[in-house]
């Protein structure tokens, strides 16, 4: 897979996103693959109840935009969490 359906594929699901981190052009993809990780990561927090589903909705809002970034091929990091890097 090339970086831009490998930024692609990340965003999916967690499925998707251990098929880009194995699978795909890791290197190119490496923002997109971070981006989706973090996200993921974050979205679990959704499970609190009350203040979890507002930050669910705010957690998909950014993965929207994550999305939308890997489809345009820019490297967009989404509000807030962007920054958080854990994939070096």
């Amino acid at each position: 897979m090339d970086a831009k359906t490998t930024g692609i594929v990340a965003y999916l699901t967690w499925i998707g996103l251990l098929i880009a981190f194995l699978a795909g052009d890791k290197e190119g993809a490496k923002f997109h693959i971070n981006q989706a990780l973090v996200l993921l990561l974050f979205g679990l927090l959704g499970a609190i109840p009350f203040i979890g589903w507002i930050w669910d909705v705010f957690v998909f809002v950014c993965w929207i935009i994550g999305f939308v970034g890997a489809l345009q091929g820019q490297e967009k990091e989404v509000p807030l969490l962007g920054k958080i890097k854990i994939i070096k």
